[in-house]
């Protein structure tokens, strides 16, 4: 019997006092929620977002975690200061992690405690307190906001504005939100953004809400600009015609100065309550997801016949393509429905004429390149190897553009019909990054997802500039990817962990990639979910 899962919680982190590491500013922490169950490895379930030159930062994102009542949950919070672009975490300056376990968290709600080094000694006065809402309610609010005549804070060119939204809980205000910086502008519109209603009021549309409005400064002094209380019954007011308006104030000057109306009015165009649905709901509403897997056969993977080579295949009948194909593809095929897989090669020379392709169906059946289970597909890989020669360069653009030319013929549908998952599986090195970033900038508006699988020990930079999570992937002319659609792995980082281990990593981000795309379209399921 598979374990129950009780209920989705929601936990929100902040800090007090870190250890500050940076010599002329302060430490620019990030917190990595890490989670064990059973067995002794412990796998990453997210992070939040980095917060500048502060030691007592309140992360805005949140973190949300499947409750198992019956089964203990280890969780691990770690306190980096970020100091580089990379997603790596051992260059970066530690400061500071609190285990404990889900249960510990749920059941006293809001839990402080001092942060510990690795040794176990305290990290300084550091202390986290992480604070568990269980999610009952799956509506978001979708907001448009603008403001105008905002105070200049800046002595040289314009304030900078940021807004962050804030719930009322019993032991006080708790962040809920923060948008982005708009640079340099008294009269800002921010990107639109949404906030689960959860994290906004708990679904009471008459509890008080807090926003306050900041100057940013890179070395964490923001300044306040003004601050308003509103409630949800309030904000829904607003619309395109008529918005819902705020004056911002801010206290002290208001006792200050004579005369004083305001620092400025924020404007709420759009405030919209919508239900969200989960992947769960859009599975089994009757969307269908369709794996591709493309397998790297460049010549940089070594020759197939050589021990040293990423394609050679042991005595035991193994090699690291074989492991990573089965290990992700057993958790997917659980949802692809007819369970038939297209699989293609790239980067190799294939027979009869032994032209380089970047696009061969492991089969070499252009017109039915479906292989059957995932079985199917390591059986034609093993078939293939033998008779194609390892060449290059190595392009991914083919094969990317390739699914896109379906997931786009899926978009013509009405309801979340269809999702595209394409694996790729690679040593990392890669010819044509410019198309590439063309490429998957085009397909973020697209239903699909990018899985990279890394395998071998080469230099991944590359393929972690291409999973976006510090920032949106732009393509050559500098449009901005959609939304983040790759999720990049490095497969030996889980040689000792268990299987499920890299499926669960892989598979991490997908979910939320496939329901913000259905629900940042307005596609339903193609029916009601029935959760009997």
């Amino acid at each position: 019997m598979a374990a129950q899962c009780v209920t989705k919680v929601e936990l929100t982190v902040s800090c007090d006092h870190l250890l500050d590491k940076d010599i002329g500013s302060k430490s620019d922490p990030l917190c990595v929620l890490l989670m064990n169950s059973s067995e002794s490895k412990w796998y990453e379930l997210g992070r939040t977002e980095k917060v500048q030159n502060c030691l007592s930062p309140k992360f805005a994102k949140k973190f949300v975690i499947d409750y198992y009542f019956e089964i203990v949950q280890k969780l691990k919070f770690g306190i980096y200061d970020i100091d580089n672009k990379t997603i790596d975490l051992s260059d970066d300056d530690f400061l500071g992690e609190l285990e404990c376990t889900l249960g510990q968290v749920v059941s006293s709600k809001k839990l402080t405690r001092p942060l510990v080094l690795k040794n176990k000694s305290p990290a300084g006065k550091g202390t986290i307190t992480i604070s568990a809402e269980e999610i009952k309610d799956n509506r978001v609010v979708i907001f448009e906001v603008e403001a105008r005549k905002l105070d200049n804070k800046d002595f040289f060119g314009k304030s900078d504005p940021y807004l962050e939204f804030y719930k009322q809980t019993e032991t006080g205000w708790q962040l809920a939100h923060r948008t982005e910086v708009v640079k340099n502008n008294l009269n800002p519109t921010w990107k639109p953004f949404r906030i689960p209603l959860q994290s906004l009021c708990g679904g009471d549309m008459d509890k008080p809400i807090k926003v306050e409005c900041y100057d940013y400064d890179s070395d964490g002094s923001h300044d306040l600009i003004g601050i308003f209380e509103t409630t949800m019954t309030r904000l829904k007011e607003a619309e395109r015609t008529s918005p819902a308006e705020f004056e911002c104030i801010n206290s002290k000057k208001k006792q200050k100065k004579k005369g004083y109306k305001n620092s400025g009015v924020v404007s709420v165009k759009l405030c919209q309550v919508v239900k969200e649905y989960t992947f769960l709901d859009y599975i089994m509403g009757g969307c269908q997801i369709n794996f591709t897997v493309a397998v790297d056969f460049t010549g940089s993977n070594g020759d197939p016949r050589s021990p040293q080579s990423l394609h050679f295949i042991s005595p035991q009948g193994v090699n690291e393509y074989l492991s990573a194909i089965w290990s992700v593809g057993n958790v997917i095929q659980d949802y692809d429905s007819d369970k038939m897989f297209p699989a293609f090669g790239f980067g190799a020379q294939i027979p009869p004429t032994y032209q380089v392709s970047h696009e061969f169906p492991l089969n070499f059946n252009p017109s039915n390149p479906f292989c059957a289970g995932i079985e199917g597909v390591v059986e034609a890989y093993r078939v293939c190897l033998p008779q194609v020669k390892l060449y290059g360069p190595t392009n991914f653009s083919p094969i990317i553009n390739h699914v896109a030319c379906f997931a786009k013929q899926a978009v013509q549908q009405t309801t979340a019909s269809q999702y595209f998952v394409l694996l790729i599986i690679t040593d990392g090195v890669i010819t044509d990054m410019d198309e590439t970033r063309n490429a998957i900038v085009n397909a973020s508006r697209l239903p699909m997802s990018i899985i990279i699988v890394g395998v071998g020990g080469a230099d991944f930079n590359a393929m972690e500039f291409l999973d976006g999570d510090d920032g949106r992937l732009r393509s050559m002319t500098g449009e901005v990817a959609m939304r983040d659609i790759v999720q990049f792995v490095p497969f030996r980082q889980f040689q000792n962990a268990p299987s499920q281990a890299l499926a669960q990593s892989v598979l991490a981000e997908l979910p939320q990639q496939l329901a913000s795309f259905f629900s940042l379209f307005k596609l339903k399921p193609p029916h009601e979910p029935n959760h009997s």
